[in-house]
């Protein structure tokens, strides 16, 4: 690889024009990532030359995780594109800690086995993937339960919680956050914890805007970043319901992409960014991740636009979690705390 493989591609956005978020201490991270959950649809091989091209045409900021199987191959196009002239301290590396490693002699050698997968020393960002340590088999049913499972356990939490912390003392991580919380695990989280969530990783889209979530994160200094941004199309079937409704068929969402000559997808991806999220769209083609790269320097949506976009929220969750229930007679609503109160074992 010659030495320019990573000058910006002509038809690329100078990463410098991408804005982004203040996190508590002052450190800055690119308002949109590239996520790299490859939904069972594409090879890891597909998704680490996504990850090349992205950087090719200007992201900096990487979402993965242990538990997509696929960090190895991205290790090696993260090698690559440091090769070819990034620094690492150009770079924003997210990676998240996987359910059946909450125990604390785990959660150290989970993040070491990211670390040495990613090729990297240290990671920007790195997340408790869900609250709960229940485990399931890779593509098994929605069905599927482990008989190990568990409520949320805050005292098991914290002692997961702690080890995290002690992964920023170690220099291993720079910062630490949670995904898939609730407002009533997040207020236990920010009395207990010594070192604060920097962010939470939620599901975020124009049907599914979580208001009082997304309100609670920010005002207590969490930067929130959306996945299934675009209402995730292409996740996995097993997720899908009758019931799913779909952001990118919405007329107010046609209509504003009509408008400025764009995929609906696009509209999504602008709404999160002016919203105040980090959304973390996932796409292995370059039109796509290139076009929603270059619609967060371009062509804003006007404060009405941004209000009818407010107006189609339908609080349909997409990513539900059935798999983690662990009991008998339950429904996924029960791992949301929808009542406000964190749900008993």
């Amino acid at each position: 690889m010659d030495d320019q493989a990573f000058a910006i591609a002509d038809d690329g956005v100078d990463p410098r024009s991408v804005p982004g978020r203040t996190l508590y201490d002052g450190a800055e991270m690119p308002a949109i990532g590239l996520g790299t959950f490859g939904s069972d649809r594409f090879t890891p091989e597909q998704i680490a030359q996504a990850v090349i091209g992205a950087a090719s045409v200007g992201y900096r900021h990487f979402d993965c995780a242990s538990v997509y199987g696929n960090e190895d191959m991205i290790g090696g196009a993260f090698r690559r594109i440091m090769e070819g002239g990034l620094g690492r301290d150009e770079l924003w590396i997210t990676s998240k800690l996987w359910n059946d490693k909450h125990s604390e002699g785990d959660v150290i050698a989970s993040c070491e086995k990211s670390l040495a997968d990613l090729q990297l020393d240290y990671l920007d960002l790195y997340l408790t993937h869900w609250p709960f340590p229940n485990y399931h088999a890779p593509g098994c049913d929605v069905d599927s339960r482990s008989p190990n499972a568990q409520p949320y356990i805050h005292e098991n939490f914290m002692r997961t919680w702690s080890r995290m912390e002690e992964l920023v003392s170690r220099g291993m991580v720079r910062h630490i956050g949670t995904s898939n919380m609730t407002v009533p695990k997040l207020k236990l989280l920010l009395r207990d914890a010594e070192i604060k969530p920097a962010c939470n990783e939620m599901e975020l889209h124009p049907h599914f805007q979580q208001g009082e979530l997304f309100r609670f994160v920010v005002d207590n200094g969490i930067v929130p970043i959306g996945f299934c941004p675009i209402g995730s199309p292409t996740r996995p079937d097993r997720d899908k319901t009758a019931a799913d409704t779909v952001d990118i068929e919405d007329p107010v969402i046609v209509r504003i992409a009509e408008r400025l000559g764009v995929h609906p997808a696009v509209v999504c991806v602008k709404w999160a960014v002016q919203r105040g999220q980090i959304p973390i769209p996932f796409s292995v083609h370059r039109n796509e991740y290139l076009g929603n790269l270059r619609s967060v320097v371009s062509n804003p949506l006007s404060d009405d636009e941004m209000s009818e976009i407010e107006s189609i929220d339908r609080n349909c969750r997409l990513i539900k979690g059935q798999v983690f229930l662990w009991k008998d007679g339950q429904t996924w609503e029960d791992l949301w705390d929808l009542n406000g109160e964190i749900t008993p074992g």
